[in-house]
Order: C-alpha cells, then structure tokens, then sequence
C-alpha cells in the first residue's frame, strides 16, 4: 500500500497512457480499412498523401509499444518501486504524440493538433516526474 500512496501520480498517469494507446492501437487494428479511408482524405493535400498506410502503420506499433511499456512499468513501479521500464514508455508516448501533432500541423488540422497538446501535457509531466525518480534510486 505503501508504494501505492507514494506513487500514486506516476500510477495513474501511467494507466492514462495505457488507456489512450492501447485503445488507440486496438481501433487501429479492428477498423483498419476505416482509419486508413478517413486518413488518406484527412491527407490528400499534404506530403503524406500516398503513404498513408504506411504512417498508420509506424503510429500502431508506437502505440502499442508505448502502451505495453508503461503496462509494464506500472508492474515494475508496484513489484520494485522503480521506474526505469515506465520512463521508457513516457518518453515513446511523448515521441508518438509528437508524430501526431506534426500529422495534424501538416494536415492543418488545428483543432486536431490543439487535442494532442492536451495529452502531451501529462505525458511531459510524467517525463518529468519519472526523471525527478530516477535521481533518487
């Protein structure tokens, strides 16, 4: 209970990245044929406009990656009081959000980018708190 209450932060931010990128990375997968539709019209008039599919592609396996590092990292954070795995896993959300909000930019779609701020927000903050950790082991 103890690493729990001293982690809490870290815990649920953790379990906020989880949720956004492993739920990201399944619709991905279940409607590939509908993501990949709407992002070659949300791209037609960019640079990206014809690989698409592959941009997709590099985004699903960030995602998921990002998402099963920071589930692992939580069990770290709970077995041994560490971090270093949820770092990992900070750190590539915070780089997959940044591909994104360049996607948006390039796409223009400012609505879209200003959404991706708000999750890089906390994504930055558990950067942050994880690094502060990582002096004290």
């Amino acid at each position: 209970m103890n690493i729990l209450l001293k982690n809490s932060t870290v815990i649920l931010l953790l379990l906020f990245l989880i949720i956004t990128f492993l739920q990201s990375g399944f619709d991905k997968i279940t409607d590939w044929n509908g993501n990949i539709s709407w992002l070659k019209e949300h791209f037609s008039k960019t640079i990206f406009k014809n690989i698409v599919p592959l941009l997709v592609g590099i985004i699903l396996v960030t995602e998921i990656i990002a998402g099963l590092l920071c589930v692992v990292g939580v069990y770290e954070v709970f077995s041994s009081g560490k971090s270093s795995i949820a770092l990992y896993g900070a750190i590539l959300s915070g780089i997959t959000l940044l591909m994104l909000l360049f996607g948006q930019r390039l796409a223009k779609d400012y609505e879209g980018a200003k959404t991706i701020a708000v999750y890089f927000i906390p994504t930055i903050f558990l950067v942050f708190l994880l690094q502060a950790q990582s002096y004290h082991f």
